[in-house]
């Protein structure tokens, strides 16, 4: 059943500098090339084939620090803009911190973050909000067998080549599907620094919403 948080219209309940960027981000649909629209209709047939109510999806990368959070933010987000009764996670094959310029470019992006209060840990919580009546997430760094994340019925998107050859099987997934994306670490400490992060976060943005849109339109077939 899906819940009632979902009756409404997404994106209207979204921060609106974020429900801005989302449409941006949607706006730019015709960006995403032909062989990663394939790869990304494939995953939304895949994942609509599973049938059931809320979809669970877990974004594994191997550090879990920065793409793996920019794809689970930017994929609930669009959960909410196109109304589709998801949940998302994210993990990695090792547990580091989420990093300050990930979470900036998802400040960027219209996202809330906040650290959950003064913390002496090298893996604080980041508190993510997204409007002001929607749930909020608590990002930190985290493996996939962390206690936050589901054990059975989700679906494993593998968005780096290292954890994917890592991670061969995710225990309790009902589907891994790899979608990588580059690492904008390669940028870290350049002047292109923000631009890079704005982009993988841009490119992630409108794949995340590319793939709830047409998860939205198969489950109303």
């Amino acid at each position: 059943m899906i819940p009632s948080l979902y009756a409404q219209s997404g994106a209207a309940r979204l921060h609106p500098d974020l429900q801005a960027w989302l449409e941006a981000r949607a706006a730019e649909a015709d960006q995403i090339p032909p062989e990663r629209r394939a790869a990304l209709d494939s995953a939304a047939q895949q994942i609509a084939a599973l049938g059931g109510g809320e979809i669970r999806l877990l974004y594994v990368c191997t550090h879990n620090s920065r793409r793996s959070h920019i794809a689970q933010l930017t994929a609930q987000a669009a959960a909410y803009y196109h109304n589709v009764p998801a949940t998302t996670y994210s993990a990695g094959t090792e547990a580091t911190a989420f990093h300050r310029n990930a979470i900036e470019a998802l400040r960027r992006a219209g996202f809330r973050i906040a650290q959950q209060g003064p913390s002496p840990s090298s893996n604080p919580i980041q508190v993510v909000n997204f409007g002001p009546d929607l749930p909020q997430v608590e990002a930190f760094s985290k493996k996939i067998d962390d206690r936050v994340n589901p054990k059975r019925f989700f679906v494993a998107i593998m968005v780096c080549d290292h954890a994917s050859e890592a991670c061969p099987i995710v225990p309790g997934a009902s589907l891994r599907l790899p979608l990588t994306y580059t690492d904008p670490k390669l940028s870290d400490g350049t002047p292109e620094e923000a631009a890079t992060y704005d982009d993988r976060c841009r490119q992630i943005g409108r794949e995340q919403l590319y793939l709830m849109g047409q998860l939205a339109r198969l489950r109303k077939g």
